[in-house]
């Protein structure tokens, strides 16, 4: 039955649990071979143990994998598209791309695909792929990039020339809900070939295999294929139905291994998983005559004309009642496109420009494909199912073998839904930022989530990525929860406080073990910014001694803030909050005066260094510029006199540090008026006015950090005059890479050795803003550096963001910088439009890197957007 209202409405609906909305969503993953879930070697060789080859022919343990995909929030069932030209050696069920050891820079997806647009709700959704006529060269992939050095740039399918002359199917997927469990779906294929072409279209409809692994009361569910239709029936969810305009033929097979392909042994089936695979394209004996099985496709057979488009409607509906394929899909169709348009109308702000509009809406869709369903049992994992080879005794000693407590069966943001199908801690924080723009209460559930019992460790840390829970990530869940609060229009004051409880957990857990000597200084290790250092901070030192991070001190300061900031709205509310604000403002005082006490500070580089302190007490500084140096200035924030003669506790104690603890009382400021309301205000930094300046010099320097397109987060005076130092009779350097790096720390897939990062550049955004809130125009800072000309710091702000978002947008000549030198993408009318949200992005010219969907964190452009045009 249809259901006619506002996304606003379906958005109220889901949170209050009125309307499940939010049941059926994009929350297939694109890859599932190659993970540490289904990893089960010895050693923890996720690429070797599964690779893309098994991936049609093998059942998945944890999740499933597809294009377009959609899926329930438990993912019990499975609804995705395959393709086939005709040519190819398989059919293409998933996205292929090379792992980490095929690579010459790590992980790298090889087919192109957009998210061109999605609700919150996933009301309506709309999903674009350009798939090539002729065979999809993947030896050629494998072959050339395998001998290429980490010198040479990615070989990419566009390399190949197998977009020339436009032979590739235009495959656009739109989905539109008739109601909660009642989905509309479009699949559009236009031959942009210049002459006739075969292509075969397979919507595909599934259950995740949940019965083969020996667990008490799993019954394997089934599905009936008739011609245009498949009727499933599940234990737990119940009947399922997805029709298909016309007459297709159904074919059906199993969800099961093929065993006798991969090891020569017998199958629990004779119509496995790459039936419908074998099949069609050798003919093989392989689908269910009887027309039965947990996996069908539904088989259009399609000839087009050059420039010839054709639509293939269907519907997909939990329950008895099967929707038409007529007027009321056409409505459908309409009515939540339209719904769509008047969303993103209200949401996106008015004075942004068009094109800035349309980065908005499809960094949005990003965000929102990017959801995944995520199942992950570490302590099964770790012993194995029943039904299965006992794991190797050496797993329980390695991998992930102190989370046994973690038990994920959630949809979850994820960085990548393909090259990093796993959430990690420190992007998930970032993604919430720019969700909470248009669904606040999915950014504030998943920030709670990894607070949760059965995600953050008992003693209290949140879990990084799945390739190594115990990592760690920057401590950023605070200042995003801040963050979230403030979106949603600072009212959700229960929220805060569960925010609150839990990180009080975590930031003991800091204190206590990564700051090894007490002084309030500290030792993070990897902190997320992997590479960006002479050697690995995450593995053992080169030498006898302690590693003193100025990041990992400005991280700490600035969650020290965060808390406090958190306790000051708390105690507003509730008086038994403002102990724990003086504790948070005395906190932050002693870490930001330990880092000029212990040395981090050079005053005569005007910079922050990482500091390697021997056992002899001797210090050696690690003079690199990088964005290492610069994160101590995002640990700042204001104290207004309102504020502070509302909580006399919080007054006092400041009053009793600036007379009594002079030392501690450099960190914060004299006052002064500042603010939208002209009030008395201090303050807090681990920078005074003079250091601020003199690192702003750095900052805004283009021969050092001031790109184009944003801040580099290593200076490119090093591309000259790398950093070296020797240690242990061995020399260590690092020198400014502003695209790939080089070096293999972390496989090669990371790189903070010069390019432009956007999360690190929308932090020091912010902070730019909170001291310009502070200062006003007074305060003015050469920009750039070496112009003679002074600009007050929100102007610096503002600018700075134009440039990031400028890395998205045509330039004068029609071209967008994240495409860089390569044709088809920045002229072809059928690619220019198309938007990807890259890793990261070239120091100098702002090409975009590493993984192209990233959209996580890069999304923070969504927020830039925002708070330009406020």
């Amino acid at each position: 039955m249809r259901t006619d209202v506002s996304e606003r409405d379906r958005l109220a609906q889901a949170d209050s649990g009125e309307q499940p909305w939010r049941a059926w969503g994009p929350y297939l993953a694109e890859r599932a071979w190659g993970t540490v879930r289904e990893d089960y070697s010895e050693h923890g060789t996720a690429w070797d143990y599964f690779p893309h080859d098994h991936a049609r022919s093998r059942a998945y343990r944890w999740n499933e994998d597809g294009m377009a995909g959609l899926c329930d929030d438990r993912q019990t069932f499975a609804f995705a598209l395959a393709l086939w030209n005709g040519k190819d050696p398989i059919l293409k069920e998933r996205m292929f791309g090379l792992g980490g050891d095929g690579g010459n820079h790590g992980e790298d997806a090889k087919d192109y695909w957009w998210y061109q647009d999605s609700t919150p709700t996933h009301s309506w959704m709309r999903w674009r792929y350009h798939y090539p006529q002729e065979e999809f060269p993947y030896d050629q992939l494998v072959r050339v990039n395998g001998q290429r050095s980490r010198n040479e740039g990615e070989y990419e399918l566009v390399d190949t020339g197998i977009f020339d002359h436009d032979r590739f199917w235009a495959v656009t997927v739109d989905y539109a809900k008739a109601s909660t469990h009642d989905v509309c779906i479009a699949i559009t294929v236009s031959n942009r070939g210049p002459e006739a072409a075969t292509l075969h279209v397979l919507p595909t409809l599934w259950f995740r295999n949940t019965w083969s692994w020996g667990m008490p009361n799993r019954t394997a569910p089934v599905i009936e294929g008739t011609p245009g239709r498949l009727a499933g029936t599940h234990k737990s969810l119940g009947d399922l139905t997805l029709v298909g305009e016309g007459a297709p033929a159904a074919l059906m097979c199993d969800n099961e291994t093929n065993s006798q392909r991969l090891w020569g042994l017998p199958g629990r089936s004779p119509y496995p998983k790459d039936g419908i695979n074998d099949f069609l394209l050798h003919g093989m004996p392989t689908v269910n005559p009887a027309g039965l099985g947990t996996k069908g496709a539904l088989h259009y057979e399609l000839t087009l004309r050059p420039g010839e488009t054709r639509t293939i409607r269907l519907r997909l509906t939990q329950g008895d009642a099967v929707g038409d394929l007529g007027a009321d899909w056409d409505t459908v169709m309409r009515a939540r496109h339209g719904e769509a348009d008047d969303f993103f109308d209200e949401v996106i702000p008015s004075a942004a420009s068009d094109e800035e509009k349309s980065v908005a809406r499809q960094a949005i869709a990003g965000l929102m494909w990017g959801k995944q369903f995520y199942h992950f049992d570490v302590k099964q994992w770790l012993v194995g199912d029943p039904a299965n080879s006992p794991p190797p005794p050496g797993r329980r000693y390695g991998r992930n073998n102190g989370w046994w407590h973690m038990n994920s069966f959630d949809v979850i943001s994820m960085p990548d839904p393909w090259e990093y199908p796993w959430y990690a801690a420190w992007d998930l924080a970032f993604h919430c930022v720019s969700i909470a723009r248009v669904d606040p209460g999915f950014a504030k559930s998943q920030l709670l989530l990894l607070l949760r019992e059965w995600y953050m460790h008992p003693n209290g840390q949140i879990p990084a990525y799945e390739w190594s829970f115990g990592d760690v990530n920057p401590p950023v869940h605070a200042w995003a929860a801040l963050r979230v609060f403030e979106i949603d229009g600072s009212k959700d004051h229960d929220f805060l406080s569960r925010v609150m409880h839990k990180l009080l957990l975590n930031f003991t857990w800091w204190v206590n073990r990564k700051d090894v000597g007490g002084n309030n200084v500290f030792e993070g290790g990897f902190l997320g910014l992997d590479n960006v250092g002479p050697f690995d901070r995450s593995a053992a030192l080169p030498v006898a001694g302690v590693l003193e991070q100025s990041d990992g001190t400005g991280w700490m300061a600035m969650y020290a803030l965060n808390l406090l900031d958190m306790a000051i709205i708390l105690a507003l509310h509730d008086a038994a909050y403002e102990d724990m604000a003086t504790k948070f403002f005395e906190h932050f005082t002693y870490i930001a005066e330990a880092a000029y006490r212990q040395g981090l500070w050079d005053d005569e580089d005007s910079f922050f260094y990482d500091v390697l302190r021997l056992p002899d007490g001797h210090k050696v500084p690690l003079k690199a510029r990088s964005i290492v140096g610069l994160l101590p200035l995002a640990a700042t924030t204001r104290l207004t006199s309102k504020t502070l003669n509302r909580l006399p506790s919080v007054n006092s104690r400041v009053r009793w540090m600036l007379h009594t603890q002079r030392d501690y009382g450099d960190v914060i400021s004299a006052r002064r008026l500042g603010g939208a309301d002209r009030r008395q205000q201090r303050l807090l930094s681990m920078v005074g006015q003079d250091q601020l300046l003199r690192i702003l010099a750095r900052l805004l320097d283009p021969e050092e950090f001031l790109s184009e397109y944003g801040l580099r987060t290593l200076s490119r005076s090093h591309l000259e005059k790398p950093f070296t130092v020797s240690l242990g009779g061995s020399d260590f350097t690092v020198g400014y890479e502003p695209a790939e790096s080089t070096s293999g720390l972390f496989g090669g897939n990371s790189n903070w050795r010069g390019p432009i990062w956007m999360p690190v550049n929308y932090l020091l955004v912010q902070a730019l803003r909170e001291f310009a809130e502070f200062y006003g125009d007074d305060l003015k800072a050469e920009y750039p550096t070496g112009s003679h000309v002074k600009v007050p710091l929100g102007a610096i702000a503002d600018d700075l963001s134009r440039r990031l978002i400028a890395l998205f947008l045509p330039d004068e000549s029609g071209k967008r910088p994240i495409y860089g030198a390569t044709e088809l993408f920045q002229t072809h009318p059928d690619w220019k439009d198309l938007v990807v949200f890259p890793e990261y992005f070239h120091g100098d010219n702002g090409a975009g890197l590493g993984a192209w969907h990233q959209t996580g964190w890069t999304a923070l452009v969504v927020d830039l957007i925002f708070e330009l045009h406020r």
